[in-house]
């Protein structure tokens, strides 16, 4: 079955679940307000394309590429990244709900992630080295055996990770959120003094 190529287009207020999006090559494209809830994405091509407050929870995206792809104010509840097509995979998430998400044994280095929700999201053996996590709530996010050297944590919130079972060389911590690091040794932290 030939895939359809599309180029240049603005996608806006379309609701996939009533009438599927044909299966293809999108590049340079833009999605605003469109519904891709349970849409079956698999084998799907994104290229240099922007989804702007669209719902794209539990999608299938099974051999999906998404290359230079920006989400902005996207709820991506339990999407499985680690499905996708590994090779040139590179995005960005701006406003984002990811909550439930699993990135496992995903390359994604110099991620950005800024102002997202990331409850519960699984990062076990993914490699996020020069990621940066600016002003995100990690809470219960699985960290193991992830690569998160020189990865920015400063301005989030939330996590809890084990230095010992992490390559964390150079990665960046606000002192306020020292706790999630000491997790493992059950002690307790004075932050007022």
């Amino acid at each position: 079955m030939k895939q359809s190529y599309f180029s240049d287009q603005n996608f806006e207020n379309t609701d996939f679940a009533q009438q599927p999006l044909d299966k293809g090559e999108y590049e340079d494209c833009t999605f605003t307000n469109c519904n891709l809830e349970y849409a079956d994405l698999s084998g799907f091509n994104f290229n240099d394309c922007e989804f702007i407050g669209c719902n794209l929870s539990m999608a299938k995206i099974v051999s999906t590429a998404f290359r230079d792809v920006v989400f902005r104010e996207c709820k991506m509840f339990g999407l499985q990244f680690n499905e996708c097509n590994e090779f040139g995979m590179d995005f960005s998430f701006d406003g984002c709900l990811l909550n439930n998400s699993v990135f496992y044994k995903t390359v994604i280095k110099r991620t950005v992630f800024k102002n997202c929700t990331l409850t519960e999201v699984d990062f076990s053996e993914c490699n996020l080295s020069n990621a940066v996590f600016k002003e995100c709530n990690l809470s219960g996010a699985v960290f193991d055996h992830t690569n998160l050297e020189n990865t920015d944590f400063r301005t989030s919130v939330g996590y809890v990770l084990d230095p010992s079972q992490n390559r964390i060389k150079k990665a960046k911590f606000s002192l306020s959120q020292i706790d999630g690091l000491l997790h493992k040794f059950n002690i307790d932290i004075d932050k007022n003094s």
